[in-house]
């Protein structure tokens, strides 16, 4: 019998490495692939690239799930032009997540709070805690896929995800700039140490166009992200430039009407994986 005295599920050592954290989900629940998108750091653009893989997943006839696992700054729901009217209601049996114009099922903290603007002033445990809820308490019903947005970092959260559902695959996204680069390599590290397979990297604000030439315009410079995918034995998904047009819609809550053939490899091979 362990002898530990904390939260071992928020750990990944001693006794706690081998012990099954893994919760279970409602009856009648079903993802054939869960994916989490996940990053080292804020900031890059990590929920944006969520939207777009739920998107092009939706496209191609998939039957898609959105769970928001960054719960103190959600922001899927707002992409897909879900407000305050459309929350999240339950039964004595669970509750039901959002679903979008499209079809799209989310489970989102804004798809919960009165006013989405409210702060969620909460500590670590408390929001693996609800993280884990949004899986177990859900009526998902049948999907083809979910994608889980993380928040940024390797700390409670993506450390609650990795053991307690059963993840299969990560989609990293990066920036071209060095340091976010190295934060990527802490994304890759820890995803090795759970176990948890990479689908490949996605490369956001990789470049500009210049409305003129159409030529690409390295703002950041050319950022080392083929480097780190080779030294890894990893893909490069997609090298996604800077896109007024893409922020435009967002803020409108219309993701559903953007262009995101660029992600047609990602999810083909999330699909064949």
């Amino acid at each position: 019998m362990s002898t530990c005295n904390h939260d071992c599920s928020s750990c990944n050592k001693g006794d706690c490495k081998d012990r099954d954290f893994t919760v279970k989900a409602k009856p009648g629940t079903e993802f054939k692939k869960i994916i989490a998108v996940m990053s080292g750091k804020g900031g890059v653009g990590k929920s944006l690239i969520t939207t777009l893989l739920a998107v092009e997943s939706n496209k191609r006839g998939l039957k898609t799930a959105v769970l928001d696992a960054d719960v103190t700054g959600p922001s899927i729901p707002k992409a897909f032009g879900l407000t305050e009217n459309d929350r999240a209601q339950g039964s004595d049996d669970g509750l039901f997540p959002v679903e979008t114009r499209s079809g799209v099922k989310i489970m989102s903290m804004n798809s919960l709070l009165e006013e989405p603007s409210m702060p969620v002033v909460w500590r670590g445990p408390i929001i693996s805690g609800v993280v884990k809820q949004f899986y177990t308490d859900v009526l998902w019903g049948k999907n083809d896929v979910m994608f889980i947005d993380m928040p940024p970092g390797t700390g409670d959260v993506p450390l609650t995800v990795f053991q307690s559902f059963k993840i299969d695959g990560i989609v990293v996204v990066t920036t071209p700039q060095d340091l976010v680069s190295m934060i990527v390599e802490k994304s890759v590290k820890m995803a090795n140490m759970m176990n948890v397979p990479i689908v490949g990297i996605v490369e956001n604000m990789s470049y500009a166009v210049c409305p003129d030439c159409k030529k690409p315009i390295y703002i950041f410079g050319k950022g080392k992200t083929d480097e780190i995918a080779s030294e890894y034995g990893l893909e490069v998904l997609a090298k996604l430039p800077i896109n007024p047009e893409i922020a435009t819609l967002i803020d409108k809550g219309l993701a559903d009407e953007i262009d995101t053939s660029s992600l047609k490899n990602a999810i083909d091979k999330i699909i064949k994986e």
